[in-house]
């Protein structure tokens, strides 16, 4: 069955143990997994240097085409983020905007994520963003405000709101408030079971597998896509289907995944 991860990192984080995150190792890890794609930002640009981390990442896509795909990081508070990232929506391999309300400290309704949303519509590309339940920067409930603004636009929330219970509950909610937002499955608290109840909710078609390699390991993550009480059309769904999906353009009518 083919996989493709849709949420992962290179680099490493100043707060967290990352044994190894190379791109080189990432790829052998999915090798052993029989991941075909990992979707990725660098932790670089996530964090403290936008535009050195976006360069990281284009020798990173360079090195393994076809193998990694990339999300380009949009800093807020750089005033040059806006025609850096349109330069970058057009290299190959990147498919996205990546964008971090937590870390940037501006929530994901705000109008300095305004241009971010209007390149990626522009260029037909895929939004991923941080969400966490309770956060005053990216609770579910700002997708819910964000995504209607552009329509059409793939909104792939990161992690579903993080914390089970409520969490995972907003991220529904917010879902069903835009068929353009889509769940996805990373995080240190998400189960099998967890997952099974997101796709009851919303439909596997709206569900996309995420690891958030190289922060988490890429073979838990996977482990309870393939464990989960689904079925194997839903599984397929999650495991490549979906995001499948987005990376075509979203289409109106989604085919059923091979």
């Amino acid at each position: 069955m083919r996989i493709v991860d849709a949420h992962g990192h290179l680099g490493r984080w100043s707060a967290f143990a990352i044994a190894d995150g190379s791109a080189d190792s990432l790829v052998r890890v999915m090798d052993r997994c029989g991941v075909a794609v990992s979707c990725v930002s660098h932790l670089l640009g996530v964090g403290p240097d936008a535009r050195a981390g976006n360069a990281a990442l284009l020798e990173a896509l360079a090195a393994h085409p076809g193998r990694l795909l990339g999300y380009a990081v949009y800093h807020p508070h750089d005033p040059e983020a806006p025609d850096r990232v349109r330069d970058l929506l057009q290299v190959p391999g990147v498919i996205g905007v990546k964008l971090h309300p937590e870390v940037h400290r501006l929530p994901l309704d705000d109008p300095g994520y305004a241009p971010a949303f209007a390149l990626a519509a522009e260029a037909r590309r895929i939004v991923l963003a941080h969400s966490e339940y309770g956060s005053a920067f990216s609770d579910p409930a700002r997708f819910g405000l964000v995504a209607p603004r552009w329509p059409g636009l793939p909104l792939l929330m990161g992690h579903s709101g993080l914390w089970p219970g409520a969490g995972h509950a907003a991220a529904v909610r917010a879902a069903g408030k835009c068929s353009d937002i889509v769940l996805e499955t990373c995080g240190s608290k998400m189960t099998a079971r967890h997952l099974v109840r997101l796709v009851a909710e919303v439909g596997a078609e709206r569900v996309a597998f995420g690891s958030d390699a190289v922060f988490l390991d890429l073979r838990v993550g996977l482990g309870r896509v393939l464990l989960a009480e689904l079925t194997e059309e839903q599984r397929r769904w999650v495991l490549h289907g979906t995001i499948d999906r987005l990376l075509a353009g979203f289409p109106d009518e989604p085919s059923r995944p091979s």
